[in-house]
């Protein structure tokens, strides 16, 4: 990767086929939207600290890598426009942030090539979430790596990857997980379904490979303790990102009876499962984990109001005045309605890494990663806090229903489609926090 000098004194990192721009202009912007005096700003001018997003960026979720890509930057944008990470003199001082993408294709082989590939353009942190999966794989590689070449250790920070085992069994000391894992977001559903008294029946279904089956292993073991009337009418798993036609799954949960579908579908799954839901004229509802964005609510319409709900660690309709402020500045940002992809999570994520750095002094893995795993951060309004026993971020979750913009609750949509998500239930972190099983190995 090259740093150069471009026009007005921006600062560009390029390495083909993408590059990432910081530039004066979008340091103002930002200090308009998040309401920073523009004059604190300090342009940082030591050698950038690399990290790397490994995702899929081509393929049948590209939209959900581009997605996670804004999400990131932008927050990569609002360190550099503060005057970048602030490290001891020895280590460069005001150092800046500099994302590289690396496109994995949606294969885990490809991942583990990209992998190689970020370690030798120096990057020290690695992001990646699309997929438990591929975070498995990444985090063995990562694990063999490390111990084979202390000198270039990395960390892996994970957004949204949230199979329980990834946390639980396969812990490891340099994997830091930001997103609720899938046991913790089904407690938060099962908050409000358990109370749906006219509820009797539902339907399982999800992607056949880790995360989908443990969604649908915690789904009925929720269900059982906490809904033993309610009846499972059906539980399926079906191909990844390969499935082009969902109306035969919709026309079987339709001939079921299931009065609810619970899911954890992401991406083009979920959006092509409730389009032929509601082409076949499927009435009831869907619990899902992602329902709340990428074309879902456009693609359900009239025929979702009441009947989607999401969980999720934050939501634009979370009703404070920082939430607000929030959202509209990634909307400031990213004006297009199809771009409207945005996770508190995420922002949370960096400005927990940088925060680890700046306390620890340097970007040496072991003395950001012990920073790191006893981290709390808020911003804008949300608060989190990484459990050290097994690199588990703990924080609030809401549930939001699907409604008309403009209704009580409502005051903004999703991607230009009109319908937006009201906030029908928050758990707090303490009442989401599910206890594990992880025995961390932790380096000397």
């Amino acid at each position: 990767m090259k740093l150069q000098r471009g026009v007005g004194g921006a600062v560009v990192f390029k390495r083909n086929p993408s590059m990432v721009i910081f530039s004066r202009k979008v340091f103002r912007l930002l200090a308009v939207a998040l309401c920073v005096p523009a004059l604190a700003f300090a342009q940082p001018s030591s050698a950038p600290i690399k990290m790397a997003l490994i995702e899929g960026l081509s393929g049948p979720f590209a939209n959900t890598g581009e997605a996670i890509f804004r999400n990131l930057i932008w927050a990569v944008e609002r360190v550099n426009a503060r005057g970048g990470v602030k490290l001891a003199a020895t280590e460069g001082g005001n150092r800046p942030l500099a994302l590289e993408r690396y496109d994995s294709k949606g294969q885990n082989e490809e991942a583990l090539s990209a992998l190689k590939a970020a370690i030798d353009d120096g990057a020290q942190f690695v992001m990646q979430g699309n997929s438990s999966a591929t975070a498995a794989a990444l985090m063995d590689a990562i694990n063999k790596h490390n111990e084979r070449e202390p000198g270039k250790r990395v960390l892996f920070l994970n957004y949204s990857a949230v199979d329980p085992i990834l946390t639980n069994e396969k812990c490891s000391f340099w994997h830091f997980r930001f997103d609720a894992h899938a046991d913790m977001r089904m407690r938060a559903l099962m908050a409000v379904l358990k109370d749906d008294k006219a509820l009797k029946s539902v339907y399982i279904i999800g992607q056949d490979y880790s995360f989908g089956q443990a969604v649908a292993r915690e789904a009925m073991r929720q269900l059982a303790q906490r809904r033993p009337d309610v009846q499972i009418v059906g539980n399926e798993l079906h191909p990844v990102g390969r499935v082009k036609d969902f109306l035969p799954y919709a026309t079987k949960i339709k001939a079921s009876g299931a009065q609810a579908v619970i899911t954890g579908n992401w991406g083009n799954d979920l959006t092509l499962l409730v389009k032929a839901a509601k082409e076949v004229g499927f009435e009831g509802k869907f619990y899902t984990f992602y329902g709340n964005a990428l074309g879902a609510p456009a693609a359900m319409g009239e025929a979702g109001i009441g009947k989607v709900l999401a969980v999720a660690d934050w939501l634009p309709n979370v009703q404070n005045a920082q939430s607000e402020a929030f959202y509209r500045s990634f909307r400031q940002r990213f004006p297009n309605p199809a771009d409207d992809y945005v996770h508190m999570r995420m922002q949370l994520m960096i400005e927990a890494l940088v925060q680890a750095m700046q306390k620890a002094g340097t970007t040496e893995s072991i003395a950001v990663a012990r920073q790191l795993e006893r981290v709390t951060v808020t911003f804008m309004g949300q608060s989190g806090a990484m459990r050290a026993s097994d690199h588990q971020f703990q924080q609030p979750l809401v549930v939001g229903v699907m409604d008309k913009q403009g209704t009580p609750g409502v005051k903004f949509d999703v991607e230009g489609s009109g319908y937006g998500f009201r906030v029908i239930k928050t758990i707090s972190a303490a009442a989401a926090e599910q206890p594990t099983t992880c025995k961390m190995q932790r380096p000397l």
